[in-house]
């Protein structure tokens, strides 16, 4: 329930924060334009709170359903326009500044991710480098001869900087040709070229959650090696020695250090029977589990600490005032060109619609991001800005694309287009919108299921 709430808040607060920012790009180039703004709106539906300012007397609300919001300017096809307005209206400024009225929109939520960036790296992102894990039998990553703990360098000639970046590039060649071209270095420091080819099948893998399981190998995660002992702790009781790595619990199977924070958390107070492998020996050690209360719940604790080791494929990825301005540019830009990408080959059928993700799984990743902290929060919603800017983009009548294409027909033939082609291709856009949230919605509900 509290993480319900939690996805709930994180989605409101995100979605009010991105919207804000859409439409006041709409609001501030309008009023540059000499367009007069009756109502600037934070949520459709019934005003819950409103005031009123400025010399036009303009309506600025917040409105009862959080899942967007909008600017009404004067326009006189919905209505007279007094003399006094004549030539604010809307349709009676030129077309070159409603087009701009209408980019703007998109062009703050682009700004805003490049400012969320920037922020990001100014104050420094904890980044672990791409590494490969477990490599499975038989798998594309095996036949490319993939080993545990290999770096990857680049990706088709691209430095991999981080996984967000390796990705990126992987799902790029991966679909340019089905080949994905990697440098990597061995645990000895030595390089080499390695191709995964996964031929016609790059379909298939783009599906959520089926990447690295598809190309047979997943990230490097710490392993469950013991770095240090909590002093009287759990681990140190039992005779667990600096150095032992875990590979069990119970019978479960341990791969990292991550895997064994669950385990152990799920466990508190009981006895368990601990694999180690110590030196070339395995053994099984019996441990009674500590505890510690969080937030009036009561996770298990072994007393270990990461393996100083592990520190290598981690680094602190941060810039100066000035240079973190040019990587927050690069990095907005390469994302908003990587979903523009994939939705275009979504639509070409290359890439799964399962990737189309609705509100409720955007509310668990909101929630998952603002519980991890405010970086990650600030992540989230660069991310998103982007992808609300780019679909913002799409050339559908409801959307700011769509009335873009009009204003520049009309700029062409020297006249608006009739007012019935303009309701056809409303209603189009609005079919077109209702299956494409009718399809992330079952997406969302899908994915419930299966988990």
């Amino acid at each position: 329930m509290v993480e319900m709430l939690t996805n709930l808040l994180a989605f409101i607060v995100a979605i009010s924060i991105l919207v804000a920012v859409h439409e006041f790009g709409h609001y501030i180039v309008g009023r540059w334009c000499g367009m007069k703004v009756l109502r600037f709106s934070i949520g459709f539906g019934k005003p819950i709170w409103m005031r009123v300012a400025g010399a036009d007397r303009t309506e600025y609300c917040l409105s009862a359903i959080p899942l967007g919001g909008y600017v009404k300017f004067l326009d006189e096809r919905e209505g007279p326009v007094d003399e006094a307005d004549q030539g604010r209206a809307f349709n009676h400024r030129p077309v070159p500044l409603r087009i701009a009225v209408l980019l703007a929109g998109p062009l703050f939520n682009f700004l805003f991710a490049i400012l969320a960036y920037w922020i990001l790296f100014v104050n420094g992102v904890p980044t672990m480098k791409p590494a490969v894990g477990q490599v499975l039998e038989n798998s594309y990553a095996a036949e490319a001869g993939l080993q545990y703990g290999d770096r990857i360098l680049k990706v088709e000639q691209r430095d991999a900087v981080d996984w967000e970046t390796a990705l990126v590039s992987m799902l790029s060649a991966m679909l340019s040709d089905g080949r994905i071209e990697l440098l990597l270095e061995d645990e000895a420091g030595r390089t080499r070229s390695a191709t995964i080819d996964v031929g016609g099948d790059a379909g298939r893998l783009t599906e959520p959650g089926l990447l690295f399981e598809g190309l047979g190998f997943y990230p490097w995660q710490p392993p469950a090696m013991v770095g240090s002992l909590s002093p009287g702790g759990a681990a140190k009781a039992a005779g667990i020695l600096q150095g032992d790595r875990i590979v069990g619990i119970d019978g479960e199977r341990v791969g990292s250090f991550t895997d064994l924070q669950r385990i152990v958390a799920e466990r508190p107070d009981k006895s368990v029977d601990v694999e180690v492998i110590r030196g070339i020996v395995t053994l099984n050690i019996r441990v009674t589990l500590g505890h510690v209360d969080n937030e009036g719940s009561r996770s298990g604790l072994l007393g270990v600490g990461l393996d100083r080791a592990a520190g290598d494929f981690w680094y602190m990825r941060k810039y100066g005032v000035f240079a973190a301005v040019g990587q927050a540019l690069q990095q907005t830009w390469s994302s908003s060109v990587f979903t523009m990408t994939m939705f275009g080959r979504m639509l070409s059928g290359d890439v799964s619609l399962k990737n189309i993700s609705g509100p409720i799984n955007i509310a668990q990743y909101a929630g998952a991001s603002a519980s991890a902290g405010l970086s990650q929060f600030l992540r989230f919603l660069a991310l998103v800005s982007i992808s609300l800017g780019v679909i913002n983009l799409l050339p559908i009548p409801v959307l700011d694309g769509g009335q873009i294409v009009y204003q520049c027909i009309e700029g062409l033939k020297g006249s608006p287009l009739s007012m019935r082609s303009q309701i056809v291709g409303q209603q189009v856009g609005i079919f077109a919108l209702i299956l494409l949230m009718s399809y992330a919605f079952y997406n969302d509900i899908a994915r419930i299921l299966v988990e």
